[in-house]
């Protein structure tokens, strides 16, 4: 049975999709900051097509200290674990793949980490966020910038390149909805799981979920 949809398939609404060689070419993704789970507490990322890419169920568990991102079906994609170090709150992300026989295998190292930084430090209109990632062996930093208390905020790598960016869903006809129904868009290029990781942890810090 499919699940149901967020949003109604408006293909003809949409403009032209560019080319492959055009470097504007974005992915588009409708988050919902819902468990499908009634009385659920978690959130849901739906593709263009309406139909759920991720979702984050932790039943009727809120601020959970593990929470895992699933796809659709429900495969574990990744584990984010809480820990606190003293003042400091760091999330790690673990990856998920399938070994033998198709069992999941969680990885040993963390895949990333997401550091809230010190009241303190909270610089005037950015989150007191500060993400760092590590992919591979080569360690790279990221940065996630909005203003306090609003799901809206970007993802930029150390250079300042934007890999995504999150706003609230506007309707065809320019209709704002509501401030747990948001638009989440990056590049082709960009690491979409990394992404969505790093998504799932905002809205934990911001206790969304």
């Amino acid at each position: 049975m499919d699940i149901a949809r967020i949003q109604p398939l408006t293909a003809h609404l949409q403009r032209p999709c560019p080319t492959p060689a055009d470097p504007e070419k974005k992915q588009v993704y409708t988050v919902w900051m819902k468990s499908l789970v009634f009385n659920g507490h978690g959130c849901t990322i739906y593709g263009h097509d309406g139909r759920v890419a991720y979702r984050v169920d932790n039943y009727a568990c809120s601020r959970s200290r593990e929470v895992y991102v699933m796809d659709s079906g429900g495969r574990t994609l990744i584990k984010l674990l809480k820990k606190n170090f003293g003042v400091f709150k760091t999330w790690k992300g673990y990856a998920y793949c399938n070994g033998i026989g198709g069992l999941e295998e969680e990885a040993t190292k963390p895949w990333f980490s997401v550091q809230k930084t010190h009241r303190i430090l909270k610089k005037k209109g950015q989150y007191n966020w500060r993400a760092a990632v590590t992919v591979c062996i080569s360690g790279k930093v990221y940065k996630i910038d909005g203003v306090p208390h609003k799901s809206e905020y970007r993802i930029s790598d150390a250079d300042g390149k934007v890999m995504a960016e999150m706003k609230r869903k506007q309707t065809a006809s320019g209709l704002v909805l509501g401030e747990d129904v948001l638009t989440l868009t990056m590049g082709q290029s960009e690491n979409l799981l990394l992404v969505v990781g790093l998504v799932v942890v905002c809205g934990l810090l911001s206790r969304c979920i």
